[in-house]
């Protein structure tokens, strides 16, 4: 994994995120669901290059195709940024190398707005600290705090009440992906979704309670999510859903383990093995521990 500095150009990782456990635990006033959850990172990445320019535009080299470039999450936490480090001269052009799924429940775009607001803080010389751009990131999405702090997480609230987990296992993991694209939004709207589960405290989740509560309710509105779940069980126990979906996962002792899996399933699926980390790749290429 390279991270490439050159006068004006900054090349860096965007990690996907796993949630070993989702808990929804109730609701606010708002309608946004409360949730207990763990995120660990893995060493699977979009990759994101800024290219400080000679004007104050900001904008996509590449944008994502039916995402209007004013609403792309790395061009708005971009322009916030700017206004909050008050440098109206600079621009920056963003081009993406897009290898997490959308719609997959990896965090493909919360983690790429992370990077625009840790890269261009370090290219542009903003200066805000870690605890400032998590509260900017945090505008952008509840996902985004956890990618900007950068260390696997016990979450709860929305997503961004933020413990610390650093002694959590580093597995192998075999990651599926579904031919399919899941709504967030569909998923907590739906009215098989138990918004009052009990909560729990990390030393239930250590002790093995790992549930994700939106499993049935995406397994009965997505079949090819289920079928995956399915198909990835016959090579191990537990087989998980990270988020809301529509990435399936497990979890493997070895990287022989996780690889003769992925060989087993690669021939229907779409799969890739990938190792976790408790510290996200990004804070690693840009030297924060």
């Amino acid at each position: 994994m390279e991270t490439e500095m050159s006068g004006n150009v900054l090349r860096l990782p965007a990690p996907a995120k796993l949630n070993l456990m989702l808990r929804v635990v109730g609701r606010k006033p708002d309608g946004y669901h409360l949730l207990q959850t763990v995120f660990q990172f893995i060493d699977r990445c979009d990759w994101l290059t800024f290219r400080i320019g000679s004007d104050r535009r900001i904008g996509l080299k590449n944008g994502l195709p039916g995402v209007p470039e004013d609403i792309d999450l790395t061009v708005r936490a971009a322009r916030l940024l700017r206004e909050a480090g008050a440098d109206p001269v600079r621009g920056v052009e963003i081009e993406i190398e897009k290898n997490l799924p959308m719609g997959g429940g990896l965090g493909g775009g919360s983690s790429d707005a992370a990077t625009t607001l840790l890269g261009l803080n370090k290219l542009w010389e903003v200066g805000l600290s870690i605890d400032a751009l998590a509260e900017l990131g945090l505008q952008l999405g509840a996902d985004v705090p956890v990618f900007v702090r950068g260390y696997a997480a016990w979450a709860e609230g929305v997503g961004e009440n933020l413990t610390p987990l650093p002694d959590l296992p580093e597995p192998w993991y075999v990651v599926v992906t579904p031919p399919c694209h899941v709504a967030t939004a569909r998923v907590f709207s739906a009215p098989g979704l138990t918004r009052d589960n009990k909560p729990i405290k990390i030393t239930d989740f250590l002790a093995g309670q790992e549930e994700n509560h939106c499993l049935p309710v995406v397994s009965a509105m997505y079949p090819q999510v289920r079928d995956a779940l399915i198909a990835l069980g016959a090579y191990s126990e537990q087989p998980k859903l990270t988020g809301t979906g529509a990435c399936v996962f497990s979890a493997f002792a070895d990287k022989a383990e996780a690889d003769n899996a992925a060989r087993n399933l690669v021939s229907r699926w779409q799969v890739f093995v990938a190792r976790g980390a408790n510290i996200s790749p990004l804070h690693r290429a840009l030297g924060l521990v």
